[in-house]
């Protein structure tokens, strides 16, 4: 299938088929829908071995990261950003927030741009519903698509992943044999990686004949704000609800999990057991410090980056890697 294949199928030129393929504002909403329905229903693709020839190249890659604050997603940029330059690539990073609008803007964008690839930072990016998850079906139709953390199964995108569901099983299964039965489950996002692991929780606690779903609660003030945190978990006492050990899907969620056992005049992990995600800088920054889960952050991006160099070279490379994560025993867990 070729364009000129696709602009028979569809109706229209060629030219309108590349401006399309270029992001160009000179085509209607309705002719670009139809062109990119006929990309889709007889499964064409930009030719990747044409890029990685240096014919029709920017040598840029564009990268869309929700949140450049959060610890996670900013060592993220940070690796994935040093490996396309050790490549002789540049990059272009947009910042979106959380909003689906603010998403496929930013993808737009990156398009016009003449990007070679698109790398989506972070399990934010793809929704629950299908519709949702367009914008990134339509940019896999003109360039590769690169998910960090994150699965869609589309033509011309690729998934690297942590191994989530299985990280919390095992993280849950250690502190049930320390002895402690009434685990707090805390996180504060409901993307993919999130859901993952709030599956892999309940999938451990429920085996061991010990899920309580009242122990499974959602966070949704601000990201950076542990105080808050902390005020949230003594809510949770306040309102009758016992636990002596909290997981949390990320470590700020863990750290303010210690600083409330403290505060409650709690010993850890005498009394009180905390296990965290990530494995960032913030598990040395508490007091004892903090057992986290090792996720394999710069491994995942490395990996990404030279499976996009493959697909850019007309390679055929896999879909979707998966990597095992690790628990890292600290101080916060018996």
């Amino acid at each position: 299938m070729t364009i000129y294949d696709i602009s028979e199928k569809a109706g229209v030129s060629i030219a309108t088929v590349s401006r399309v393929l270029n992001g160009s504002s000179l085509v209607s909403e309705k002719t670009r829908r139809k062109v990119m329905d006929a990309m889709e229903k007889y499964g064409y693709t930009p030719n990747a071995f044409a890029r990685g020839l240096g014919l029709n190249t920017m040598k840029t890659i564009g990268i869309l990261c929700a949140d450049s604050s959060d610890l996670y997603l900013a060592k993220a940029v940070y690796y994935i950003e040093q490996k396309l330059r050790a490549n002789g690539y540049d990059s272009i990073l947009c910042c979106t927030g959380y909003e689906l609008e603010a998403k496929a803007a930013s993808m737009n964008l990156l398009i016009g741009k003449k990007v070679d690839a698109v790398i989506l930072t972070g399990s934010n990016f793809v929704h629950d519903r299908d519709e949702d998850n367009r914008y990134i079906a339509d940019a896999a139709l003109r360039l590769p698509v690169m998910l960090l953390n994150a699965v869609l199964d589309r033509p011309n995108v690729y998934s690297i992943v942590s191994d989530d569901f299985s990280s919390m099983y095992e993280a849950a299964s250690h502190m049930l044999r320390t002895g402690i039965r009434d685990i707090l489950y805390f996180y504060n996002s409901g993307s993919y990686s999130g859901q993952k692991k709030l599956a892999g929780f309940r999938a451990a606690m429920e085996e061991a004949g010990f899920l309580n779903e009242d122990l499974i609660c959602r966070y949704s003030g601000p990201r950076e704000d542990i105080l808050s945190m902390t005020e949230h978990l003594k809510d949770l006492q306040e309102r009758g609800l016992c636990f002596h050990g909290v997981i949390a899907s990320d470590d700020s969620l863990a750290l303010a999990s210690v600083k409330y056992a403290k505060q409650a005049g709690l010993r850890i992990p005498e009394d009180f057991s905390v296990t965290g995600c990530n494995n960032s800088m913030l598990s040395c920054c508490s007091d004892p410090e903090l057992t986290s889960i090792d996720t394999k952050l710069e491994a995942l991006c490395h990996h990404l980056v030279t499976t996009l160099m493959g697909v850019l070279a007309g390679n055929e490379m896999p879909k979707r890697t998966v990597f095992s994560g690790e628990l890292i025993h600290r101080g916060t867990t018996r």
